[in-house]
């Protein structure tokens, strides 16, 4: 198998992916009130013009206060905003490329100084201590509810998929995660318990998007606050969190890693990294991320530690082993937002993130 075959399209319901590439979600809190601009448009833009079959788009606030701060994060609801993000949409568009809006939930993580207190499951963050306010049972309908406006108006604007953020100890991590979700009622205790809140958001918004719009779910082993967490210590228990969301309507998954190679659960005797054994036991596409394109691993413990340099060859190999169906780009793309047309022109040698040299001076 060939570089060629990244460049393959993929088809998944209604979205068609030209390539193997997507631009992975990144916070820029650059909506001045929510409303995303002509420059956003653009800085999407020049991303799908360089060759990225896939954008995901900045995580996008539910129209609920407590879901999301500060208000430069864009929202989807208003006017203005959908105005706005029906230019970005179409602007990413006419480069050939799709697009799928990231809904996003801050949950505990949310910043409390404007007076909005936070909500989760248990009033508890990601180090365990106190902080806002559990949500009531009788609550947990209208934050499905939020989910499925905000998937509806996305697919009523030209939007081609959805991604629910449940990785990195937001809100629907929260409820995953068993440091921050100590409920006692039925969402809370087991993980069919843990995941029976995520997987009613699901359906929610496969109810409110119908049968052919594509939902991706993205969660994660580690956390912003913990990179050595865990939810599934094994396949079988990533099999039993995820089964349940394929079952409530998920259509790809985007396991986040820290480095996309990584092999997830090495007692099993497998090399097979999140993303290999996600597409395994899900049977479901596959979206790979983590230190993809780069030498530096994500938020390195180490400041200015290197790892191996990241080799086209590996990538390849794993999608020829089917590990996964789409790889993610992050910083790769902010660095050079025609990495993908690099690779594919046979040009990407010349990409700083495969100079160690370079690397190495900047560092210095």
């Amino acid at each position: 198998m060939a570089i060629d075959d990244l460049f393959r399209p993929l088809t998944v319901r209604s979205l068609t992916v030209p390539n193997r590439f997507a631009m992975a979600p990144m916070t820029r809190q650059a909506s001045p009130g929510g409303v995303p601009g002509v420059d956003v448009a653009e800085y999407y833009r020049r991303r799908a013009a360089g060759g990225v079959g896939l954008i995901i788009t900045e995580g996008v606030r539910l129209a609920d206060p407590a879901a999301g701060y500060p208000t430069s994060i864009p929202t989807i609801a208003g006017d203005d905003v959908m105005a706005g993000w029906a230019g970005v949409v179409d602007a990413v568009h006419r480069e050939g490329a799709t697009i799928a809006a990231q809904l996003w939930h801050q949950g505990a993580e949310r910043a409390d100084t404007d007076g909005v207190v936070p909500v989760s499951p248990s009033g508890v963050d990601g180090h365990g201590k106190p902080k806002g306010r559990a949500l009531q049972r009788d609550e947990l309908s209208q934050v499905v509810d939020h989910y499925a406006r905000a998937a509806a108006s996305a697919r009523d604007i030209g939007f081609d998929a959805v991604e629910l953020h449940g990785a990195h100890g937001y809100l629907l991590d929260e409820f995953l995660w068993e440091k921050t979700n100590l409920r006692t009622d039925d969402y809370g205790g087991s993980l069919a318990a843990r995941t029976r809140f995520p997987a009613e958001v699901v359906a929610g918004v496969r109810a409110a998007v119908g049968p052919e719009y594509p939902i991706i779910f993205r969660f994660s082993q580690w956390k912003g606050t913990d990179y050595a967490a865990s939810i599934a210590a094994d396949p079988g228990e990533l099999t039993d969190l995820l089964g349940p969301l394929v079952t409530a309507g998920v259509d790809i998954f985007h396991p986040s890693t820290r480095r996309h190679y990584v092999p997830a659960f090495p007692d099993s005797g497998s090399d097979l990294s999140l993303a290999g054994w996600t597409k395994q036991v899900t049977g479901r596409p596959v979206i790979a991320v983590g230190s993809v394109g780069l030498q530096t691993q994500f938020r390195s413990e180490k400041p200015g530690q290197l790892i191996e340099p990241e080799s086209a060859d590996r990538l390849v190999a794993q999608f020829a082993d089917g590990e996964f169906d789409i790889a993610a780009l992050g910083r790769a793309l902010l660095a050079d937002p025609s990495w993908v047309n690099r690779l594919r022109d046979g040009t990407i040698d010349g990409f700083t993130g495969y100079d160690q040299e370079k690397a190495l001076a900047a560092l210095a």
